[in-house]
């Protein structure tokens, strides 16, 4: 995945880093009880995975390891580098990969690439909430037993309430979750060189698991979620048009919607787009965006 171009991976940070399980390798785990008490029960790989997350901190005494969730698929990792480290951030995790895997061929006798090449990171900045993204990370496992218990939470939503206001919805609720939301708005009076620099942080967010939220009315804004796309981008997508009963997104945005990647929100402001209804789904945008949007502050219903 691409890094930041303008971080140092070197430099005391928090991290929020995922690393995906590569194609043909053991599950790391299994959902075991129901929700809300849902836990992943760790498999042999899943256990040598959790052992060297642990032991991390012997690369380097600057890296600590905050908080690990170990999915059937996936792992999550917030790290803290305390001070500079002596290598990219890189070199750290893809030491962590090579242990992981000789680990494992020494315990299984398999020899294979546990994880997908390279990981994807989110680089926690004073914006956002420390509290909210342990959270996130704690409730991997409670989220994963609501969309096999509801899948019909997935769809088509009369009345999810965001703040203090109902909308209806339809797509992956979840992704309001998501603790690296970005709103994206380009405004007539941003300088080309803020253009360019709200373009690479968009669309590094977008490539590593983030989410971009925007009624994506003007030009350059479609062309920032066409491009997001192409890195498997996940939106949140404003509109003002209402979602009848009989609802469902055409072309991309049903695609986006049946992998989990969209979810779209009405204003329910139908008509001419006036500068009210652009300033109401650009607030609303703004307020996903925030941390009290999180699911103990949303309701479906």
């Amino acid at each position: 995945m691409p890094r930041s171009y303008s971080h140092n991976y070197r430099s005391r940070c928090i991290y929020h880093i995922t690393l995906k399980k590569a194609p043909g390798v053991a599950e790391f785990g299994s959902l075991c009880g129901e929700f809300p008490d849902a836990v992943i029960a760790r498999s042999r790989l899943g256990a040598i995975i959790e052992k060297n997350i642990r032991l991390m901190p012997d690369f380097n005494p600057a890296i600590k390891v905050l908080q690990y969730c170990i999915m059937p698929d996936h792992v999550h990792l917030l790290i803290f580098v305390t001070s500079v480290l002596d290598h990219h951030l890189g070199n750290y995790i893809g030491k962590l990969k090579v242990n992981i895997r000789q680990n494992y061929r020494n315990s299984a006798g398999v020899d294979l690439q546990v994880f997908e090449d390279d990981f994807y990171d989110c680089i926690l900045y004073r914006s956002r909430s420390l509290d909210t993204l342990y959270k996130y990370i704690r409730e991997n496992p409670r989220r994963l037993a609501i969309r096999k218990a509801h899948p019909d939470f997935f769809r088509r939503m009369n009345h999810l309430r965001i703040g203090d206001k109902n909308y209806q919805a339809y797509g992956n609720v979840q992704l309001l979750d998501n603790p690296f939301k970005e709103q994206v708005v380009v405004h007539r009076n941003d300088s080309a060189e803020i253009r360019e620099l709200n373009r690479k942080m968009w669309l590094h967010t977008a490539a590593n698991g983030g989410v971009l939220v925007s009624p994506f009315i003007s030009a350059d804004e479609k062309k920032i979620r066409n491009d997001a796309e192409t890195d498997n981008g996940r939106f949140i997508l404003i509109t003002n048009e209402p979602l009848p009963e009989r609802f469902k997104p055409t072309g991309r945005d049903f695609e986006l919607c049946e992998t989990g990647r969209l979810l779209i929100v009405s204003v329910n402001l139908p008509g001419e787009l006036s500068r009210q209804t652009c300033v109401a789904m650009n607030s609303l945008a703004a307020t996903i965006c925030a941390d009290i949007c999180f699911h103990s502050h949303y309701r479906l219903s």
